[in-house]
């Protein structure tokens, strides 16, 4: 077969679909009969020079994608593949791999690199491979350049594959070395130099002790700052690739180096290719935001212990940094406004200065106000753009005094420049900059309102006037009008906008049906506009969003008669389904309530129907909001929605299922929930099939993780709904709680996205106790619930002792602690006064300064009293 290789990577190349199937059928085939033959084939052809390059580079890949994938569940399984494989084999692949990195060519090189680098992501947590390291790094330095080019290569992919806690301190340090000397100066080889610096930059995680070490540490900037002024182009972009990184990942140790970066940055922003000009501008973004973490965590206030004092290097950089960034802001390009991923020097300059303004507050307004002030009115479009810009960029920081004067002043100069200034690109920012002011300057939390009685009907009627600009104005301006009816969210009775609802309402209809509402977002920001403006409105046009009723189920009607559609006109159209389906959702949840409930609830049936014809078509966006109405629907029908069940149950089962789409899952789990409070104990008759699919995927590795908690919540609805009918379920769930009780409970020393994924699976297990509880509450059968109270308790004390709870589980589970003694009383009394959390974790509860929090505690002592009294 190994002879045939060549032949079938070949073929599976081909441009004939019949060749390129049978050679691919072929492969599958003989990876399925012969895996250990399979990939030692693949290792050969990669490593033979005499073979064809594109077979080479194709039995590389093939070879890596043997050894990864994107789901957990397949690579886990591929993981398990590889270590099963009999040592012969494996040596034999290593060697090969190895080999191929003296090879001629480099794609060759670069595809073995990261092959090695897969194999070392599996192997070096096992302690297997432990000389792969060692062998890479000897006599690196009396390399042919190609091949030292490669090894560099290969241990930065290494770097990013393995986590620094796997490699021993002595092996980084001499990773390090000779990456570190392979980006000096001194080295005349480039293709060797960009090798090492973006190793450098895979590599920076594991350089912990080395950045604590002083004389390291100098040394490690300087090659770095070195390597900024590279008359290679990529070497450039690389190093400063390497100081953003550093500027996150060790903030607190460049006080010392910070007069220099800024010399160099400054240097590369000015005069340096784009490429590299941005990386630059990226570094102070990531110094703005660490600064604002700190400031946000610590309130500003640091006690002179503090972990990451702040160092406020970018209020010191104010003078020289702010002036560099407006000049950036004049370097626009020409069609930047119609291009959706546009990026470039200018827009980098704005996002860097928008940071700036959050991480100095107050400060920032007098560097930046002369430059708007000479620039505004200039007869160059792209002077008007950038004091635009500018200042759209700094109304979020700094404090609503400073900024009141000023905006007021500008308002209407704004308001002339939307209708009347002749560039698209000013106007485009002028609008863009009208809905950054009505999104920090004016809402319920504003003293001196910016919107008057006086202007707020011309600000209406430009941004109405806009919408029939071009789209990227014209979707901006949706932007502006969304934030303003935000502002008036908890206004009371009277709302401003109440003169101008119906012509706002027929306004945005009109934009959506605009021939080019599909470029620049426009009709996705004109339903979203629409969407917020019923949302924020008050019971004076209930009537008339009740009459917006019939018009959108007749749009929604519309699509789904179309015709033989077109892939691009099918894919608008399920975008556009899903936009109705959620401008329906936020009807459903302003009407659904007394007074307008029974006017609205007659147009119940047919929303239905139409909602379970858009789970006809194959569109994940349009499933997740069509499932999002049907919770609404659910909420606001009560008991009454038992009707829709029997159509609706087959759907609501396929969503359950739907593993794929797991955002499609989620929801779904979560209207579940909305069926449960609506319904209560009618929704005896569909908990068999409900419940079974929810242990399934729970048990499945094949679900993201993310859908696993609200399951657990789930459970707890389901409870509260059938109460001790429960029972039947009870001895499936409750070992699928604990055990997931037991793995949530220990997870110190986790990142930041791990804490916050543990939290989210405790809050889920405390809210399917709490349901459990509330449900057999009176009930002759709580005694079935007595057994696991030792482990809920358990399990409370253990997240208490962990100290990395969120206040959201914090309140979920005192509430635990008081259900557990009210549900079961004096059979757990006892129990209760052992524990930590009725003492420690009851008192910091009760002094907590949430007041959510406090009320729950409070509860929560008096069930406990009641329970250790009788």
């Amino acid at each position: 077969m190994a002879m045939e290789v060549t032949q079938l990577l070949i073929n599976a190349q081909s441009i004939d679909g019949t060749v390129r199937k049978h050679a691919e059928e072929s492969l599958k085939q003989f990876q399925e009969q012969n895996l250990a033959g399979f990939l030692l084939s693949l290792a050969g052809e990669l490593a033979n020079d005499e073979k064809p390059v594109d077979s080479r580079k194709l039995a590389g890949l093939v070879l890596k994608n043997a050894l990864d994938a994107k789901e957990q569940h397949r690579k886990y399984e591929l993981v398990q593949r590889w270590l099963a494989l009999d040592m012969s084999t494996k040596s034999q692949i290593r060697a090969f791999l190895l080999k191929t990195l003296s090879a001629p060519v480099p794609d060759v090189r670069s595809t073995a690199s990261q092959v090695i680098a897969k194999v070392a992501g599996i192997e070096l947590p096992q302690k297997q491979w432990p000389e792969l390291i060692v062998s890479l790094l000897s006599n690196i330095h009396q390399l042919p350049a190609h091949v030292k080019q490669a090894t560099l290569e290969t241990l930065g992919y290494l770097c990013e594959e393995v986590s620094p806690d796997v490699v021993e301190q002595e092996h980084v340090n001499k990773i390090l070395t000779a990456v570190v000397q392979g980006m000096n100066a001194a080295e005349g080889n480039n293709d060797v130099r960009l090798a090492a610096t973006r190793a450098l930059y895979m590599a920076l995680g594991f350089a912990q002790a080395n950045f604590n070490n002083d004389m390291e540490r100098d040394y490690i900037m300087r090659v770095v700052c070195e390597a900024t002024l590279s008359p290679e182009v990529k070497i450039r972009q690389a190093a400063f690739e390497c100081l953003v990184s550093i500027a996150s990942t060790y903030y607190e140790k460049l006080a010392h180096y910070m007069q220099d970066i800024f010399n160099i940055t400054a240097k590369a922003v000015r005069e340096d290719d784009e490429s590299v000009a941005l990386q630059a501008i990226e570094f102070w973004s990531s110094i703005c935001d660490e600064e604002i973490d700190i400031l946000e965590e610590y309130g500003g206030e640091f006690a002179g212990d503090s972990d990451v004092p702040c160092f406020y290097f970018t209020k010191q950089a104010l003078p020289g940094l702010v002036p560099l960034l407006l000049e950036t802001l004049l370097k626009q390009e020409e069609d930047q406004d119609l291009d959706e991923g546009a990026w470039n020097i200018a827009m980098a300059g704005g996002t860097c200065l928008g940071l700036v303004a959050r991480a100095v507050g107050d400060d920032i307004v007098p560097h930046v106000m002369p430059f708007i002030e000479e620039k505004i009115s200039k007869p160059d479009w792209r002077e008007r753009e950038a004091a635009t810009y500018a200042f759209g960029s700094i109304l979020e920081g700094p404090s609503a005094d400073k900024l009141m004067a000023i905006v007021n002043a500008a308002l209407t100069f704004m308001l002339n420049a939307l209708t009347n200034d002749p560039s698209n690109h000013v106007k485009d920012t002028t609008a863009w900059t009208l809905g950054r002011i009505f999104e920090f300057l004016h809402g319920s939390t504003i003293e001196t309102p910016i919107i008057t009685q006086a202007n707020c009907q011309q600000i209406i009627t430009v941004l109405i006037q806009s919408m029939n600009d071009a789209p990227n104005v014209a979707e901006k301006a949706c932007g502006a009008l969304y934030f303003l009816a935000q502002g008036y969210e908890d206004i009371g009775p009277n709302s401003p906008l109440t003169p101008f609802f119906q012509e706002i309402i027929q306004s945005l209809l009109a934009v959506a049906h605009r021939e080019d509402a599909t470029e620049s977002r426009l009709r996705t920001a004109a339903y979203e506009a629409l969407n917020e403006v019923v949302r924020c409105s008050t019971d004076e046009t209930s009537t008339m969003v009740l009459q917006l009723v019939p018009v959108i189920m007749l749009e929604l009607h519309n699509t789904l008669e179309g015709e033989k559609l077109s892939l691009d006109e099918r894919e608008k159209q399920n975008e556009l389904q899903g936009l109705l389906c959620g401008c329906l959702q936020v009807i459903i949840q302003k009407l659904g309530s007394e007074p307008t409930k029974s006017a609205f609830m007659q147009y119940a049936d047919q929303m239905m129907g139409l909602f379970l014809r858009v789970f006809g078509c194959r569109s994940a966006t349009a499933h997740e909001e069509a499932m999002l109405a049907i919770g609404a629907l659910a909420y606001a029908a009560g008991p009454n929605f038992a009707k829709y069940m029997p159509e609706f149950y087959k759907y609501l089962e396929m969503g359950l299922q739907n593993f794929e789409e797991y955002q499609v899952c989620a929801v779904t789990v979560g209207v579940v929930g909305d069926i449960c409070r609506a319904l209560e104990d009618k929704i005896l008759p569909y908990c068999d099939g409900i419940m079974t699919q929810l242990l399934k995927d729970l048990s499945s590795n094949q679900l993201h993780r993310s859908v696993k908690p609200p399951i657990f919540s789930c459970f707890g609805d389901i409870a509260l709904a059938i109460g001790e009918d429960f029972d039947k379920y009870w001895r499936y769930s409750m070992p699928m709680l604990q055990s997931a009780a037991e793995l949530s409970a220990h997870s110190s020393g986790a990142d930041d996205e791990m804490t916050e994924y543990t939290n989210s699976l405790r809050n889920g297990i405390l809210e399917a106790y709490s349901g459990i509880f509330q449900g057999f509450k009176n009930s002759p059968k709580t005694q079935l619930l007595i057994p696991f109270a030792p482990h809920i308790l358990q399990f409370l004390d253990s997240i208490y002792m962990e100290k990395d709870m969120d206040e959201v589980v914090m309140k979920t589970a005192i509430g635990v602690l008081g259900d557990l003694a009210d549900t079961l009383g004096s059979h757990v009394g006892g129990l209760i006064q052992q524990s930590v959390s009725s003492k420690e974790f009851l008192n910091e509860c009760l002094s907590s300064e949430d007041h959510t929090i406090k009320e729950a505690a409070e509860w929560a002592k008096h069930a406990i009293t009641r329970a250790i009294s009788v």
